[in-house]
Parts: structure tokens; sequence; C-alpha cells
């Protein structure tokens, strides 16, 4: 099983951009599909983007369809979440999560590896 550190994360003001890392040890990265989830203070932690482990089609909740892009370098072990045009309402904890069984990417429980997460604070 891999194991996931989160980076990247910081202070940006609104319409800004940031961009997460997730680097995961092991050899079996390829095999995992990736995803982005996200919590802010109160509220049930939700999805955020997902990829396959293979064919990297990749999947993305409505609320941020158009500004983030995710991606994943096989080579490097990590996955990246490019956040662009940055809402308030964007500021959470950031978890990347890894998976190697299919079903409903955008559920937390399909997932059986997480990191610990990294803070993403968005200013007016």
């Amino acid at each position: 099983q891999v194991q996931l550190v989160e980076s990247g994360g910081g202070l940006v003001q609104a319409g800004g951009s940031l961009r997460l890392s997730c680097a995961a040890t092991g050899r079996t990265f390829s095999t995992y599909g990736m995803a982005w989830f996200r919590q802010a203070p109160g509220k049930d932690r939700e999805f955020v983007s997902y990829i396959t482990r293979s064919t990297g089609s990749t999947y993305y909740a409505d609320s941020v369809k158009g500004r983030f892009t995710i991606s994943r370098d096989n080579a490097k072990n990590t996955v990246y979440l490019q956040m662009n045009s940055l809402k308030t309402e964007d500021t959470a904890v950031y978890y990347c999560a890894g998976r190697r069984s299919g079903g409903s990417y955008y559920l937390l429980a399909e997932y059986d590896t997480w990191g610990q997460g990294t803070q993403v604070t968005v200013s007016p």
C-alpha cells in the first residue's frame, strides 16, 4: 500500500492560483486511481476531482469544473491539482486519496489510503 504526502497549500487571494502535489511512496502508485477531496471548517469532506490509473481520464465536482485540473506523473509517483480562479469558498484542507478498486470515485469509502492534508486559504 502506498503512503501519500500532500504539499503546496497556502494563503492566496481570490482569483489567484495554487498547485497542490501529492507524492506517493511505493512501487504500485500506477495501479491506484487518485482523487482530491477537501474539507472546510464545520463541513463534511467532499469530492473535488479524480484521475484514473490507466487512461488518465479525469472527473470533477461541478463547483471546480473549469477552474481546477488534476493530473498525474506515474514516473514521479505524484498527482497534482492545479487550482485557478480561486474563490473564498475553496478554503479548506485538501486531501489526496488513492484506491485500487472500482466503483463510485466520488465516495470517501472507496479509498483505502489518505494523505494528511494541506491547508488552502483563499482571502477576499
